[in-house]
């Protein structure tokens, strides 16, 4: 729109001028459409709004609609029939943490406190100062095998690969996290010269096509994964086997969006068609799982290595707890990804009806862990519409020790949610590779948004803590965060997902009886 726009308002001057030269009138035309003009060319140049640099003019109505939104917004909050994935108020949040504005509100909750799935935290009588708390808390990743431990944030960027997201988007949340100090995942497209160009922190995501870890033929390669496990902005490893968005599904990148760029990212030809399968060809079983885990540590120089799912049966993911046990092996992280987890595209069936949802597997996998006694030897991350501060603390209460975050990133960096992932029209500049969306999203402007979102949002957490009178992460448990289950009928998290005793799932001890099932169809030796 921005060459229509020159186009259009050259030729329209021209037109007048010309007209003027026999009728001086029309020079009052002129007056009135050079305004117009003056303020297309001020869109054009600005560089904080997406939305008005790709669309100059019209893009104006957006943020006109946007000043009307207070006003109708408690309305949409109760009745959000849009089909966004995020509500109003949540969105309004994000942007307004992003842009360090005041995300106060007033006249209290805009939520249905008696509507069933409410949830809330319980606070103390006795809170603690949070200015007397650390606000940038730190997690330490990396088991009794690594040596080269990695201390991360509590909130860091979930997985989006370079393709899916555009060239400057990557680079605005790398450098926002470069400048933040929190981890950037970088999907399993590969690392790309964007994941590196600002040096920030990054977990190297392995998927089924080892795109940056491959031969030719698409097998697991070391010698190219050691040559980019130890690049020192790598600061930890994550072998993806599932996704929340589409879990058991294989991957296709056409041969008109191979680029020589992607393609020398990926390892693989350009110009052709790669299929990342629905599976691992390195491993197998979990023995195998485990033993190319031990692989990877090594090969990477001792670096945290770790897995991310989406649980489907729960008999495999015992499966891996007793492989564990039996080769005395253990990742240094688990990721749990939700079934809400979001994607560029996929079928629906599978973003809907595919995956336990991110809270009852954090549960199950916490409770999974310690049935088996090994919770100590590896760190949780929970990954499915982590927005805010109490969704922190929410993830945590069922086992989590620290968050991923993809849509709450991708809307810090602009994203309005016009659901154009897939067509490579994304009016913002995120999800495209057309260079003339790209123009619009502005490096310099965006990092500073996604580090502003980052900072504001954990201190949020942190001060949710003090409030329960908690200092520290590793103190919060299931009986903090409470959920209206009926109208009449309230529930804690230990109630809803009641703990299992320590222990109790290895060989001679009393299972509960809902695993007993699972446990009978694990083992060490298949999925």
């Amino acid at each position: 729109m921005r060459k229509w726009f020159i186009i259009i308002s050259v030729v329209t001057t021209a037109l007048i001028l010309f007209w003027a030269y026999f009728w001086t009138p029309a020079l009052y035309t002129l007056i009135l459409i050079g305004p117009v003009i003056f303020m297309g060319v001020e869109d054009m140049v600005q560089k904080k709004q997406s939305i008005k640099r790709n669309f100059p003019i019209a893009g104006r109505l957006r943020y006109f609609f946007e000043d009307l939104r207070p006003k109708i917004q408690q309305y949409f909050v109760e009745n959000d029939t849009d089909g966004a994935p995020i509500n109003r108020n949540e969105r309004s949040v994000i942007y307004q943490r992003a842009k360090k504005q005041i995300d106060t509100v007033p006249f209290g909750t805009q939520l249905n406190v008696y509507a069933e799935g409410y949830e809330w935290m319980t606070h103390s009588i006795s809170p603690i100062d949070h200015h007397k708390l650390d606000h940038n808390p730190r997690i330490r990743f990396g088991g009794s095998k690594c040596t080269q431990p990695y201390d991360a944030s509590v909130l860091n960027i979930s997985a989006m690969s370079f393709g899916s997201l555009s060239a400057n988007a990557v680079e605005s949340l790398n450098w926002g996290a470069q400048m933040g100090g929190f981890a950037h995942n970088t999907g399993e497209g590969g690392i790309s010269p964007h994941h590196l160009k600002y040096n920030g922190d990054l977990i190297w995501q392995i998927g089924t096509g080892y795109f940056g870890a491959r031969t030719e033929d698409g097998k697991f390669s070391d010698d190219a994964f050691k040559a980019n496990a130890t690049r020192s902005q790598v600061k930890m490893i994550e072998i993806k086997l599932s996704q929340g968005a589409k879990p058991g599904h294989g991957g296709i990148l056409p041969a008109a969006k191979n680029t020589p760029e992607i393609a020398a990212i990926r390892l693989v030809k350009p110009g052709t068609t790669v299929f990342s399968p629905p599976y691992h060809t390195a491993f197998t079983n979990p023995i195998e799982l485990l033993q190319f885990i031990d692989r990877l540590r090594n090969l990477s120089g001792g670096k945290p290595v770790g897995f991310k799912l989406c649980i489907g049966r729960k008999s495999e993911f015992l499966s891996i707890c007793k492989a564990m046990i039996k080769l005395n092996i253990y990742p240094d992280f688990i990721t749990i990804d939700g079934g809400e987890g979001g994607t560029g595209a996929a079928p629906p069936e599978f973003t809907n009806f595919v995956g336990m949802p991110m809270l009852d597997a954090l549960a199950f996998a916490d409770d999974a862990l310690r049935g088996f006694g090994i919770r100590n030897e590896m760190r949780l991350i929970a990954s499915g519409k982590v927005l805010t501060g109490f969704h922190l603390v929410r993830a945590m209460a069922l086992g989590a020790d620290t968050c991923n975050s993809a849509r709450a990133m991708m809307m810090a960096l602009g994203c309005i949610q016009a659901l154009e992932c897939h067509k490579n029209t994304c009016p913002t500049g995120v999800a495209t590779q057309d260079p003339y969306f790209m123009k619009g999203l502005v490096v310099e402007d965006k990092k500073t948004r996604v580090a502003n979102f980052h900072k504001n949002t954990v201190h949020s957490f942190v001060e949710l803590m003090s409030c329960a009178g908690l200092d520290h992460p590793d103190k919060i448990n299931r009986s903090h965060v409470y959920r209206r289950v009926f109208m009449n009928m309230v529930k804690t998290y230990e109630e809803i997902y009641p703990p299992i005793p320590e222990g109790c799932l290895l060989d001679g001890g009393d299972s509960p009886f809902e695993f007993d099932s699972y446990l009978a169809k694990a083992s060490a030796e298949a999925f």
